[in-house]
């Protein structure tokens, strides 16, 4: 009897114990399997760009992290946006929103994704301009990359305030904007991309070039009125440092510069092929017909190729130029007033001849 009661005891113990480690199994399980789906919440591929290796993420200056979210669901970048929302918040991210732009790369997880925002390890942007004109032009090219809009773009570039900081002026300022390729941050504001042109104006400016504008008996920014004026006046790269010679021939010698471009400056319309008597009368200090020397200050934003054709000009004894009446796009050019009327007498006649009366 005693050893029946032994069997059953011992039997109840088996079970107690099996149940033990049955519930203990269970609870390993659980655990297991939530580790493993913290660990996917967090270090699983949550990225996925349809075969592109990497896209463009912006977030915008003042957004909120709800905003972050809103713009991840709307892009459509995330395979499950919710399990980003869940590790940003464990991160701290929601308190630390840095506006930029950053890549996103096809396969990234949540903690790579969460931990380049977090710290702000953004991506600069390449902000290209040239051929540029007017100052709206600029506003409106650089506004397309960077944050900074069209309208607080002009206004900086018009504010006699914020522009003598840097010794410029709103008629000066295009000799200190250079066309060309810059990598910028996205999110910056208009007085920043006024100070970052200034930088590069100043690394522009070497010592090879500042001698070589004194060679000239100008300053850079004389050298850069000058330069708008020649790229106004061909489109021919390798004709610029001939007509670049030909002005300064004209401002050593005391000649009026005479340039038709600087009339259509004046008439705000640079797509007049023929210049009429009556414009030349337009009293402005632009009106290089009337006055003396360079204008006030450039006439457009001058290219690179225009201010290396000034430094670099052609010596020579040309005094006039005239299109070509075979609409080439390059110039005669004479050193005496008689040859010049005959060549300006022919493009005259090659325009009346197609009808181009403006």
């Amino acid at each position: 009897m005693a050893i029946k009661q032994l069997t059953k005891r011992n039997k109840n113990k088996g079970k107690r114990l099996m149940l033990f480690f049955l519930i203990v199994s269970i609870i390993i399980a659980i655990g297991a399997w939530q580790a493993l789906k913290y660990h996917q919440k967090v270090f699983a591929p949550n990225v996925k760009l349809d075969g592109n290796r990497t896209e463009s993420f912006y977030i915008p200056t003042d957004a909120t992290f709800e905003d972050v979210a809103g713009l991840f669901k709307v892009s459509g970048f995330l395979k499950n946006t919710d399990s980003f929302i869940w590790l940003a918040k464990i991160k701290d991210y929601p308190g630390n929103i840095k506006p930029g732009h950053y890549l996103v790369k096809e396969g990234m997880n949540n903690n790579e994704l969460v931990n380049m925002l977090r710290a702000g390890l953004q991506t600069p942007v390449k902000l290209t301009f040239n051929n540029v004109r007017t100052k709206e032009d600029l506003a409106g090219k650089v506004s397309k990359l960077i944050e900074a809009d069209s309208i607080s773009l002009l206004k900086a570039l018009i504010d006699s305030t914020l522009l003598e900081q840097y010794d410029f002026t709103p008629a000066t300022i295009p000799a200190m904007i250079i066309p060309n390729t810059y990598e910028i941050w996205w999110n910056t504001d208009a007085k920043e991309f006024i100070k970052r042109m200034h930088r590069e104006y100043e690394k522009f400016w070497n010592n090879q070039r500042l001698e070589k504008a004194k060679a000239a008996g100008m300053n850079p920014v004389e050298v850069s009125t000058l330069a708008s004026i020649v790229d106004e006046e061909t489109i021919k790269n390798d004709e610029k440092p001939r007509v670049a010679g030909l002005y300064i021939n004209r401002l050593e010698r005391g000649i009026r510069l005479q340039a038709d471009p600087t009339i259509k400056f004046v008439l705000g319309d640079f797509t007049i092929n023929r210049v009429l008597s009556r414009d030349l009368e337009i009293d402005s200090p632009y009106n290089t017909y009337m006055y003396r020397g360079l204008p006030p200050g450039p006439i457009r934003f001058p290219s690179i190729s225009g201010i290396e054709a000034v430094l670099n000009h052609e010596n020579h004894n040309y005094l006039y130029m005239c299109a070509k009446d075979d609409f080439s796009g390059y110039h005669n050019f004479a050193k005496t007033l008689r040859q010049h009327n005959i060549n300006a007498a022919k493009y005259r006649r090659a325009l009346s001849q197609r009808r181009i009366w403006r």
